[in-house]
C-alpha cells in the first residue's frame, strides 16, 4: 500500500512528506517571511505551526507593541524565551520566532539544543519592502526601515549564522523558499 502511495506521489509530482522528529524553528530578521513560510512548511511536513509572537500576545493579553511600551524589551524577551520553551516541548512542529528571539543567549541555547534551527536570510531592501506594508513593529516606529534593518543586521546576522541551516529568501514566492528548506532538511 505504501509503495502505491509513493507511485501516486511520483506520478502527480507530489513530494512524500518528510518526517521530522524535533521542532523546526525559523529565525531571522523581521520581514523575512518566517510566519508565511512557516505555515507553508508546516503544511508540507504535515505538522502543526506555531507563531511565537502570537503565542506571546495570547499569554500576555497584550500586543507586542503594548508589551514593549509598558514593560520594555528585556521583559518581552524573558516572556518570549518562556513561550518558545513551551512551544518546543511536545510533538514536532514548525515554530516562527520574532526577529530578536535567537539573539537572546538563553533562547538561542534552548533552540540549538532542542530543535532544528533555520536562519531565513534576505537582502535589506527585500526586508524593508515587506515591513513597510504594515505598521506594527516596535523597533521601526518612526524610523527609516532600511537604516534600522541594516544596523540590526550588523549585530544579528553573525548570531543567526549559528543556526543549523541557512536559507536565502528573496522576492520570489515563498513556496520556493519552502522547497529549499525541504531539500536542506532531507540532505
Amino acid at each position: 500500500m505504501a509503495e502505491h502511495h509513493e507511485q501516486i506521489k511520483r506520478k502527480f509530482g507530489m513530494q512524500a512528506a518528510l518526517v521530522i522528529d524535533r521542532p523546526v524553528v525559523l529565525v531571522g530578521m523581521m520581514g523575512v517571511g518566517k510566519t508565511s513560510i512557516g505555515k507553508r512548511l508546516a503544511g508540507r511536513l504535515d505538522v502543526p505551526f506555531a507563531d511565537a509572537d502570537d503565542e506571546i500576545e495570547k499569554a500576555a493579553g497584550l500586543s507586542i507593541t503594548e508589551i514593549f511600551a509598558k514593560f520594555g524589551e528585556e521583559y518581552f524577551r524573558d516572556g518570549e524565551r518562556r513561550v518558545i520553551a513551551r512551544l518546543i516541548e511536545g510533538e514536532p512542529k514548525v515554530i516562527a520566532t520574532g526577529g530578536g528571539a535567537f539573539v537572546n543567549d538563553d533562547t538561542r541555547a534552548l533552540i540549538l539544543e532542542r530543535a532544528t534551527s533555520i536562519w531565513l536570510d534576505a537582502d535589506v531592501q527585500v526586508l524593508a519592502d515587506r515591513v513597510s506594508r504594515r505598521d506594527h513593529r516596535p523597533l521601526l516606529k518612526g524610523k527609516d526601515p532600511v537604516t534600522v534593518l541594516t544596523d540590526l543586521g550588523k549585530v544579528r546576522n553573525p548570531i543567526y549564522a549559528a543556526a543549523n541551516l541557512h536559507i536565502r529568501s528573496d522576492s520570489s514566492p515563498h513556496v520556493r523558499t519552502v522547497e529549499d528548506i525541504l531539500k536542506a532538511l532531507s540532505a
